[in-house]
Order: structure tokens, then C-alpha cells, then sequence
């Protein structure tokens, strides 16, 4: 049988990270042997484990490496990490090492590097001059470009429990409606201060549902206020905003009444047109054609903003970045120093924006359909709770929690 030493530290056991490798090796049609194992024994202890992993073939050993290296298990005997030249653009060698959204470093000339940008279901590549190692998407990949290969020489950090009570510990990971929505939303008031207050970046995912069930003037005043630093969106939020904006009507009903209007289903039409025949949304702004609504604070307050385009968009609105690797893109230009993800009434945006983020910035996901909120969560965001809340109820909730309204 094909054998290898692995070891593990940190709080490996009141964060399951122990358990976890564990059920892996098994689950993978391995065996283990526990050599040694030091467990803390106060809060502020950590753990030791040293374990022989032994699979039937080298093959199946290396596979069961590989995920476990996902864990923070590393091998005792360590080696560089081994590279390969991509093939051409866009394709990653086979063997190439697809990234977590975890904090990574890689071993290069008996050193460990950093990896910087990280995201998961990507590359590694690696300056061959310098040693410095980036994520890097499939898209980007360069012919001859060196990349990460097998898991050998690659070190993951696993996101350890919190030792105090925080809003992201806070009745669990488990995506209920029964969850007191009240002392969540206070709680994560007080995170959003903190990040203000720290310099870190609060990013915003919004879908149109926030415009159609009235929670756009709450997120304005958020703008307004500071408590927003980037948005995130598609063509149809900024559509139903500035078609809410121009003729108090989404989807052609009154917000204020919640009434048709007549020949209201082409208001949002309509508001596309006005904004094409400008330039913009800047442009409209400045024109005085736009002068209240979520995208008219955005321009007003410098919030940068990115719309990433779909199929079935109308119009689409002329800022609308059709191509989507260039939405791709501009998305994660605004993701440094972001600490805060607040992703509501949104699926394929909060789920494109999650794969991108490191698993330290700590999520939000606001739904009325548990479904979304879940779907989140499995594809590996691990710093995030779920609520499952109408948004404007929400969003309401949260500006009384900030006084910014008062009750």
C-alpha cells in the first residue's frame, strides 16, 4: 500500500477541521493511523495531530491528498510545489491544482508564498523570476504561463471558530425563517459600523425584487449614509430603479399605492430609452434628468457600481457590461479590502460574487426564497449566515437598527 505522513495543528477539534479529515480519508477508500495527537486544553490552546494516510494505490493516495491539503492537512516531508507550463490560453495543464476560497500558500525554492487574490475553482500561477504566486481564472491563463500542479507544496489554512460570539457564529449556519431576524439585524448594524470604522469596504448585490417590493429607498439612504461602498447588480435592478425614479412605478405598479397604472408595463422601457439617449446613468445625473433613487446616490456619492448583463436583458442600459468576462472582471477589481458582502434578492449575482470572494469577508444573503439562501451556502461560502426575509422588510429593519430612520 502507498503511505504518506500528514500533520494538522491549530484548533483542529472544537473547529471540526480533525473530524472532517477524518471521514475524508475514509469516504475516499483510505486508512489512517493516528501517531500522535496533543489536544489544547484552554480556549486559547491549539491542537496537534500527526496521522499515517495509506491508500491501495499511489494514485488513489494522491487523490485523497489532494483533498485533504483542502483541510490544512500538509504532508511532513516537504516539497516544492510543482509546475507546469499552461498548454495555450485558456487551458490549465491537467493536473493543475483547483484553488478554494481559502487562504493559500504555496512552496516555492523552500519557501512559502502567499497566494494572492484567492477565489475559489481557479488556478495558481507562479512567477518563475520572482516566486510570487496569483489566482487566476481559466480565462486568463496564458500560454506558458507556470501552473501549480497536484498538491504537493500546497498549504491550505482552514477559517477556525470564532473564540467570541459574533454575528456570523449566531444561531449556526442553518438556513431557517424561524430565525429572530431582529437581533441579527442589530448585530449586523454593529458589524457594519465596525467595518466602516475600520477603513473595509461593505459591497452590495441587489436584484430587481429590492426595487419591486418597495426596499429601494432604504438602500438609498444606506448610500447615502456611507454604509455602501460598491453595488453590484444587473440590468434589471438599475432599470426599476430609474423607472421608479422617472414615474414612481415598477414592473408598472405604484410604489406608493401598489396599484397599475395604465400602459405602465412600459415604463421600464421607457426609462432605458431616456438613459440611452443621454449616455447613461452618469450622464443623466449630471443632465438633472435623474435626481433621486438608488443609481442617482451611487453617482452622487462616487459608490462605484457594476452591472453585469444577461440574456434576457431589455435595452440593456448603456453602463450594462454585456460581455461576461468583462463583468467578471470589473467585479473583482472592487473586491480588495472589502470585509462586509450584503447579497439580497439575488441569485446568479450573489452566487457569481461568492465564488470570487476570499472565505474570510463575512456574507450576508437576504432572500425571501430559502432555496437561494441555501444554494449560497453549498457553493462554499463559509463566513455567511442566511435570513430569509422579504428585502424591504429588511432593509427597513436595518436602517432603524443603524438610526437612520427614526421609528
Amino acid at each position: 500500500m502507498a503511505s504518506e505522513l500528514i500533520h494538522l495543528s491549530g484548533h483542529i477539534i472544537d473547529s471540526l477541521i480533525l473530524p472532517k479529515v477524518l471521514d475524508e480519508i475514509m469516504d475516499l477508500n483510505g486508512t489512517f493511523e493516528i501517531l500522535d495527537i496533543a489536544i489544547g486544553k484552554r480556549k486559547t490552546d491549539t491542537s496537534m495531530v500527526r496521522l499515517r494516510v495509506q491508500a491501495a494505490s499511489p494514485r488513489r493516495l494522491d487523490h485523497i491528498l489532494r483533498r485533504l491539503a483542502r483541510l490544512g492537512a500538509a504532508p511532513l516531508h516537504l516539497t516544492d510545489a510543482r509546475l507546469e507550463r499552461a498548454p495555450k490560453d485558456g487551458v490549465f495543464p491537467d493536473a493543475f491544482y483547483s484553488t478554494t476560497n481559502l487562504p493559500t500558500e504555496v512552496r516555492i525554492r523552500g519557501r512559502w508564498r502567499k497566494v494572492s487574490g484567492i477565489e475559489m475553482d481557479c488556478g495558481i500561477v507562479v512567477n518563475p523570476r520572482t516566486g510570487k504566486a496569483r489566482c487566476t481564472p481559466m480565462a486568463s491563463i496564458r500560454r506558458g504561463d507556470r501552473v501549480v500542479c497536484g498538491a504537493e507544496g500546497v498549504k491550505v489554512t482552514p477559517l477556525e471558530r470564532a473564540r467570541r460570539a459574533e454575528v456570523f457564529q449566531f444561531m449556526g449556519s442553518a438556513v431557517s425563517s424561524e430565525k429572530p431576524k431582529a437581533q441579527l439585524i442589530q448585530r449586523l448594524a454593529e458589524e457594519m459600523r465596525a467595518i466602516k470604522r475600520a477603513g473595509r469596504k461593505i459591497l452590495v448585490v441587489a436584484g430587481p425584487a429590492l426595487i419591486h417590493t418597495g426596499g429601494g429607498p432604504s438602500l438609498e439612504r444606506l448610500i447615502k449614509a456611507g454604509f455602501v461602498h460598491v453595488l453590484f447588480a444587473g440590468n434589471g435592478l438599475a432599470a426599476h430603479d430609474i423607472e421608479s425614479a422617472l414615474y414612481g412605478t415598477s414592473l408598472g405598479i405604484r410604489l406608493d399605492r401598489g396599484i397599475a397604472v395604465l400602459d405602465g408595463h412600459d415604463h421600464h422601457m421607457r426609462a432605458i430609452n431616456a438613459i440611452r439617449r443621454v449616455g447613461g446613468i452618469r450622464q443623466a445625473v449630471r443632465r438633472g434628468l435623474l435626481t433621486r433613487g438608488v443609481m442617482h446616490a451611487c453617482v452622487m456619492r462616487r459608490v462605484p457600481f457594476v452591472l453585469g448583463g444577461s440574456v434576457r436583458d431589455d435595452g440593456p442600459l448603456p453602463d450594462v457590461l454585456t460581455d461576461t468576462l468583462k463583468a467578471q472582471e470589473a467585479m473583482r477589481r472592487h473586491l480588495r479590502d472589502v470585509g462586509l458582502a450584503l447579497m439580497m434578492a439575488s441569485t446568479l449575482h450573489a452566487i457569481a460574487t461568492g465564488n470570487m470572494l476570499p472565505a474570510t469577508v463575512k456574507t450576508v444573503c437576504v432572500d425571501i426564497n430559502p432555496a437561494v439562501v441555501t444554494k449560497l451556502a453549498d457553493r462554499g461560502t463559509f463566513q455567511g449566515i442566511g435570513i430569509v426575509s422579504d428585502t424591504a422588510s429588511f432593509l427597513r429593519e436595518l436602517c432603524l437598527a443603524l438610526k437612520l430612520v427614526a421609528r
